[in-house]
C-alpha cells in the first residue's frame, strides 16, 4: 500500500473519531491536553486532513527540500516548547470549534475528498511546501508527519472523552510508530530505548517529543 492510499485510511479514521456521540456531548469541556477543549481537539485532528487537502497541490517554490520527516522534527520549534509557548498556540482551532461538531465533519469531509481527487488526478505534487516551517518535504515525508498527528492525536482525544484509543490499519500506524521511535533514539539514545523497551528493572522515561 502507497503512503497515498495510507493516508487516506487515516483520513476516514479521523472521521469516525471526530463523529463519535462522545465528542459531541463533552464538545466544550476540557481534554486531555492543555488549553485545549474537547472541541479544539477535534478541530486540531480534523485540521490534519485539511492541511493535506490545502498543501498537497501547492508548488513549493524556492523552499528547501528536507532529507525526510526526521530532519523535519529535528529542525522544528515546537517538540521542545511549552504548551504555553506561542509556537503550541491553538487559537484557531479553538476559534474553528465554535461553529460545532457538524461544521467540523462536513470539512472533514469536504477535504478527505479534495485530497482523493489531489491524489487520483495527479494534482499532488511530488513536494510540498510546508510554510509555517519554512521548508518543504516529499509528499510522502509530508503525509507521514500528517498522520503522526492523527495516531498521537487520536489518542488524546479518545482519552479525553473515555473512549477507547482506535485501532488504527497497519499502513497507518506502523510507519508512524517506527519515527516515534527513531526520534525518541535521537534524542535519548539506543542504550535508552532499549532498556525501556526491555528491561522494566533499569528503564527510564523515553519521549520522541
Amino acid at each position: 500500500m502507497t503512503r497515498d492510499d495510507a493516508f487516506l485510511l487515516a483520513a476516514d479514521a479521523v472521521l469516525d473519531l471526530v463523529d463519535l456521540p462522545e465528542v459531541t456531548v463533552r464538545w466544550s469541556q476540557p481534554s486531555a491536553l492543555p488549553r485545549l477543549t474537547v472541541g479544539g481537539l477535534a478541530v486540531h485532528l480534523g485540521n490534519q486532513v485539511v492541511r493535506a487537502a490545502e498543501l498537497l497541490p501547492s508548488e513549493p517554490g524556492d523552499l528547501p527540500v528536507l532529507a525526510d520527516a526526521d530532519e523535519h522534527y529535528a529542525r522544528s520549534a515546537w517538540p521542545t516548547a511549552a504548551p504555553e509557548d506561542p509556537v503550541n498556540d491553538r487559537g484557531g482551532d479553538e476559534t474553528l470549534a465554535l461553529e460545532g461538531p457538524a461544521a467540523l465533519h462536513d470539512r472533514v469531509v469536504t477535504h478527505r475528498d479534495r485530497v482523493r481527487d489531489a491524489l487520483a488526478s495527479g494534482a499532488a505534487q511530488d513536494v510540498v511546501p510546508v510554510p509555517w516551517a519554512g521548508w518543504a518535504l516529499r509528499r510522502e515525508d509530508f503525509l507521514l508527519t500528517r498522520m503522526l498527528e492523527v495516531v498521537v492525536h487520536s489518542d488524546d482525544l479518545a482519552v479525553s472523552v473515555g473512549v477507547d484509543t482506535p485501532t488504527l490499519p497497519a499502513a497507518v500506524f506502523d510507519p508512524v510508530r517506527d519515527l516515534l521511535v527513531r526520534l525518541a533514539v535521537a534524542r535519548h539514545g539506543q542504550a535508552r530505548v532499549v532498556a525501556a523497551l526491555t528491561r522494566r528493572e533499569r528503564a527510564l522515561p523515553v519521549h520522541a517529543f
